[in-house]
C-alpha cells in the first residue's frame, strides 16, 4: 500500500500542485475539501487510477468519500486489486 501512496503522491504533486514543497501534501491532506482537486481534476485522478492500477473507479466512489485524502485512494486502489 506504501508504493500506491507514493505513486498517487507523485502524481498530484506533479499534475495539480506543481514546485509545491511536497512535504506539504501529506497522506491525510484534504484534497477535495481542501480545494486541491475540483471536478475536472478528480476526473483526471480518477483516469490516472484506472490506467496505473487497472481498477474501475464507479461513479459513486469518485467523491469525498473514497478521494479525499491519499490514504483514502490508497485504501480505495488497495481493496479493488485485491477484489479483481
Amino acid at each position: 500500500m506504501e508504493d500506491i501512496q507514493k505513486d498517487v503522491h507523485s502524481f498530484i504533486l506533479n499534475e495539480f500542485l506543481p514546485g509545491e514543497d511536497p512535504s506539504e501534501l501529506t497522506d491525510s491532506t484534504p484534497l477535495i475539501t481542501g480545494g486541491i482537486l475540483d471536478s475536472i481534476t478528480t476526473l483526471k485522478l480518477v483516469v490516472y487510477l484506472e490506467e496505473r492500477f487497472g481498477i474501475t473507479v464507479e461513479a459513486h466512489e469518485a467523491g469525498v468519500e473514497h478521494l479525499d485524502s491519499i490514504r483514502q485512494i490508497a485504501d480505495l486502489v488497495a481493496d479493488k486489486k485485491q477484489a479483481a
